[in-house]
């Protein structure tokens, strides 16, 4: 199981309320409904191996000098870096996430110059036996495949209610497989990741597209072909897209191959480092949510 760790302190974040707060009165909401995500998801799936897959660098260089748009909007304002928008009583809370993984001996990974995106596709393509990837992110579905048994938990409300995707989701909801998706997504653009896309198309366009012509080369030689099919307004519109589709595929798609470290991904029965988990939870009050995920952790041990 994968975690696309950003993806659910953000979502713990947004649905527990801001009252959750430590003994000294600092919001602990996304600490907790992290805790509650992980226990219940470890109860309901019983993973072997879990890792919490980091964003060590949310909108990585090389991404953005192909699209210089990608993910502009999310960029913290007045400021000159690269630093991404965060609620100003998250932030704090993201040290205390990690530290407390840690402490728990859950194997967290980040790589520089890579979105946990990457770090997922990369553990993916490297897993011998089925693959869980738990994100609130549509972009990680191009990881789906029915042959390796990879699939993904995508959260409706909390975690408790999420839907397991696979490829004949995938058919049904975009018409399109986990492989053909990246393509789509090119194709479609992506509002939230500041992709403009091609004018013209959306999703169901674009998944008309790969079903008659097979993947993005095939559909641009298409447009290249005076004897295609293609309307006038669609051929021109994915040739004046060019400059935009020859750069879209490798922004879209994730990384498989970043240099992932070693790691112990085996799901802990008990503490790594229980005393300094002990400071944690007094610390910070994390209370029946730590319980509750010790006990799980405890559980799967015997199960």
């Amino acid at each position: 199981m994968l975690l696309d760790t950003a993806s659910l302190y953000f979502r713990a974040y947004f649905g527990v309320p801001e009252s959750v707060k430590s003994p000294d009165g600092q919001p602990v909401n996304a600490v907790r409904g992290l805790l509650d995500f992980i226990a219940r998801l470890v109860h309901d799936h019983r993973p072997d191996h879990l890792v919490a897959c980091m964003d060590a660098d949310w909108r990585p260089q090389w991404r953005v000098d192909l699209i210089p748009s990608y993910k502009t909007h999310r960029l913290a304002p007045e400021t000159t870096g690269n630093e991404e928008e965060v609620p100003d009583t998250l932030a704090p809370q993201v040290p205390v996430i990690e530290q407390v993984l840690d402490a728990l001996g859950i194997a967290r990974v980040g790589c520089p110059g890579y979105e946990a995106d990457d770090v997922i596709g990369t553990l993916t393509t490297r897993a011998a036996g089925p693959v869980q990837i738990v994100t609130g992110d549509r972009d990680l579905f191009q990881l789906v495949d029915d042959g390796r048994a990879v699939t993904v938990l995508y959260p409706l409300k909390g975690v408790g209610n999420a839907q397991v995707i696979d490829e004949a989701d995938l058919r049904e909801k975009y018409g399109v497989t986990g492989a053909e998706y990246a393509d789509m997504a090119a194709l479609r653009g992506d509002a939230s990741d500041g992709l403009p896309g091609v004018k013209g198309i959306g999703e169901k366009t674009a998944a008309q597209l790969i079903r008659e012509y097979g993947d993005l080369p095939g559909i641009r030689a298409a447009a290249a072909d005076p004897l295609s099919k293609l309307t006038p307004a669609r051929r021109r519109n994915i040739l004046e897209g060019a400059p935009y589709l020859d750069v879209a595929p490798t922004v879209v798609r994730v990384a498989t191959d970043v240099a992932v470290p070693d790691l112990d991904p085996a799901l802990p029965r008990e503490p790594l480092d229980p005393m300094t988990l002990e400071d944690l939870a007094t610390r910070w009050g994390l209370g029946a949510s730590l319980t509750r995920l010790l006990d799980t952790l405890a559980q799967a041990g015997t199960a």
